[in-house]
């Protein structure tokens, strides 16, 4: 069948540059791809041009794809066009796929049998659990045993050597697992029982690869064509395996885009992609750089955006749709704000709209707000571990022991993070004395032990914290802890970074005491978890599905939607750190600060239509900084200009039915502020973006304000009152 006919009889519709990929059959060939620039439709026609046009057998092709889930939907979208009898004879397969396949036929060659692949990931936490506990008498955490997990991936997935390993744990944070002398033990503890994991699998395919010249041949021979989708996904090790199945002058097709490249946690090699000339001699590179999927100025702005970054290959995204609006920028007052607008939008929400945020934690504010006001959502598949850190560990282990100062087992937990200049020994002794003489543990040390003046004296200040914390309400309990107890010193001196302190005061807001607080946080841990086997609808939506969902960006990747609200632009959250690039930065810090740029590249271009940022307190992060310099605005709108502080082009279309909430509006003048020191005091105490409470409506949340009038948003609408009027009559309180 010649080209034309193909392209007729399947009536496909691709634009130049994809018209040159799907012929690109012979060599190295790298397709960058960006976002929305139709990469699974590219990959597919090119699949049923090869056999239908070139007349390559399907045994010789071998699709390799990241995940089980995308490899049945290569399949299924194939099969949608070619049928379900061309896609039965194509071999599509996951890396881990063609490990197997390859340990198989070696132990099938030598006449031995494969270790086990163990699949459960609640054994291999047993295992690496049992580890730890007798190399150090404690017990690993949830949070502990995930980020082992990760560290372990992460070596195998990097080929780290010894030394590098070494090098991991010199560089962690001071109170974090020490992953060396578990990983050695772990790998020794597989190899007894002749057991490996996932990871192995890809480890063992490798060495055999390279060891067995027979077995190269064979699977060379067989797969004489490669084609690897989400190729900036592929670790290191799995580079390797690709490169030496391929060879360097094989018939390879990778389809990535190192500006999506976003799991650096799990050994990521975006590397690969720009050495692929250096390793494939006579490649190819070829480009998809009109995106179908976004507004163009959604487009444009991610566009510059992204060009920030230096490890990249020279590429320009352009939108088909030239819309050239898209972008909204809404200024809120703090953080804790963005929870309530989102929940108001939610409430009015009618169509499908995304919540992203950078680490599951970020939402957890929010969707404790949606479930106190039974807002339906969907929350994709998340993790609970935020709940057993040893920050959120340490504050509710300090609750507890405010309100039973005799556990001699909570203060050992909790002693040393106090500032109290107490040793070991004393800890000890002090908890001796206190179950002794059956009074609290403190109360014996100050009585009992002969402690030096200033350990007493920051004891019994400590002892007067914990005796005051039962009365707090949660939130002061929360501050108390903070700055009373000195945690907050502990965590800086410590070097840990102190956001998930603000999440917990995020949640103890709606809280009355600190048990309650406690009992709330088993509450959300459990929502959470409940939802962590995948999308998760609450009550409320009677019957119908909820148009909000709330993800993390990793999670969205791939995805898109038609609205997208971006949560937590906020340097020292996203980007978690912001360091000063020159060209004496250490190489691994530009790579780990362009990484979490291109993970605010994957997040704006989910959206479609309308993307909304938040500027908190009037200080843009530096991502929204960048995002948004030399914007554009659209000719003769009024509008645009009147926002040109905002630096950006607003869609017109807004996340409530009366148009965007938050933009200010003129409203009558009733009486000045200015003229009365007592109103203008009241008038000073609000801002846009704050929580109030009005006598009559109920709880609100400010949306615009001046001098004389103030606008709040309420459960059933927007309403305006003169600010004279609320301070007189006592109407409204903060």
């Amino acid at each position: 069948m010649d080209f034309e006919l193909f392209i007729k009889q399947y009536q496909l519709t691709l634009n130049e540059q994809q018209l040159k990929a799907v012929q690109a059959v012979e060599g190295p060939v790298l397709l960058l791809a960006v976002p929305g620039s139709g990469k699974t439709t590219v990959l597919v026609t090119r699949l049923g041009y090869m056999l239908l046009c070139c007349g390559i057998p399907a045994d010789n092709i071998l699709t390799i794809t990241y995940t089980v889930s995308a490899t049945q939907d290569m399949k299924r979208r194939f099969a949608g066009i070619f049928g379900e009898q061309a896609a039965g004879k194509l071999e599509f397969r996951t890396i881990n796929g063609i490990c197997s396949k390859i340990i198989s036929y070696y132990g099938r060659a030598i006449g031995k049998k494969p270790f086990s692949l163990i699949s459960d990931e609640r054994r291999i936490g047993q295992i690496l659990s049992g580890i730890y506990h007798e190399q150090t008498g404690e017990y690993l955490t949830e949070n502990e045993l995930r980020s082992l997990k990760t560290s372990i991936t992460f070596i195998k997935n990097s080929m780290l050597t010894k030394e590098e390993i070494q090098k991991l744990d010199e560089e962690a944070e001071e109170d974090a697992v020490k992953v060396a002398p578990v990983y050695e033990a772990y790998q020794r503890e597989m190899r007894q029982q002749s057991a490996m994991d996932y990871d192995d699998q890809m480890c063992y395919a490798l060495q055999i690869l390279k060891k067995s010249p027979r077995v190269l041949e064979y699977f060379r021979q067989q797969y004489q064509y490669i084609l690897v989708d989400e190729a900036q996904d592929t670790s290191k090790v799995q580079h390797a395996i690709i490169s030496l199945l391929a060879g360097e002058r094989g018939n390879l097709f990778m389809v990535g885009d190192e500006d999506q490249s976003i799991y650096g946690f799990r050994a990521a090699y975006p590397k690969a992609l720009l050495s692929f000339e250096e390793d494939h001699p006579d490649a190819k590179v070829l480009k998809l750089e009109t995106n179908y999927r976004s507004f163009a100025g959604i487009v444009s702005a991610a566009d510059r955006f992204i060009r920030r970054n230096k490890e990249r290959h020279e590429k320009h995204m352009v939108a088909a749709n030239d819309v050239s609006s898209g972008v909204r920028v809404t200024e809120l007052k703090s953080r804790y704000a963005q929870y309530s607008w989102l929940c108001s939008m939610a409430e009015n929400c009618t169509e499908k709209t995304a919540v992203l945020y950078r680490d599951n934690e970020t939402m957890l504010p929010l969707l404790d707000l949606m479930d106190r006001r039974g807002i339906p959502y969907w929350l994709r598949s998340t993790e609970a571990v935020f709940f057993t850190h040893r920050i959120v560990q340490d504050v509710r282990n300090m609750i507890l022991f405010a309100l039973h100062p005799e556990d001699t087992e909570l203060f050992m937990q909790i002693y040393y993070k106090l500032g109290m200049y107490l040793d070991k020994a004393s800890a000890i002794q002090a908890c001796h004395l206190g179950r002794k003489h059956g009074i609290p543990v403190l109360e014996a040390a100050l009585r009992y032990l002969k402690l030096p003046k200033q350990t007493a004296a920051r004891c019994r200040d400590v002892m007067q914290e914990f005796q005051y914390l039962p009365q707090d309400t949660a939130k002061d309990a929360i501050g108390r802890i903070s700055f009373g107890l000195g945690y907050s010193a502990y965590l800086k001196n410590a070097g840990l970074d102190d956001n998930k302190l603000y999440i917990l005061r995020s949640l103890s807001y709606q809280e009355e005491t600190p048990q309650s607080f406690l009992d709330r946080l088993d509450y959300l841990q459990q929502l959470v978890s409940q939802g962590s086997s995948g999308m998760r609808e609450t009550a409320g939506a009677a019957g119908a599905k909820a148009p909000v969902i709330l993800s993390t960006i990793h999670s969205a990747k791939g995805l898109e939607y038609e609205r997208v609200f971006l949560l937590d632009i906020v340097d020292g959250v996203f980007p978690t750190e912001v360091p000063e690039i020159t060209k004496h930065t250490a190489p691994e810090v530009r790579q780990a600060f362009e990484e979490e740029r291109r993970i605010f590249y994957v997040a704006v271009t989910r959206a479609k239509r309308e993307l909304t940022l938040f500027r908190i307190n009037g200080k843009p992060s530096v991502f929204l900084k960048e995002f948004l310099a030399k914007e554009k605005q659209p000719a003769g709108k009024d509008t645009d200009r009147k926002n040109k502080r905002n630096a950006a082009s607003y869609s017109g279309q807004s996340a409530f039915s009366g148009g965007n909430p938050y933009k200010k509006r003129k409203m009558p003048s009733i009486r000045s502020a200015a003229s009365d020191p007592e109103l203008k005091k009241f008038a000073d105490t609000l801002a846009v973006g704050m929580i109030v409470k009005h006598k009559r409506f109920g709880e609100g949340v400010i949306t615009a304000l001046d001098d004389t009038t103030i606008e709040i948003l309420f459960g059933k609408g927007l309403k305006n009152f003169s600010l004279a009027m609320l301070y007189t009559q006592g109407l409204l309180s903060t």
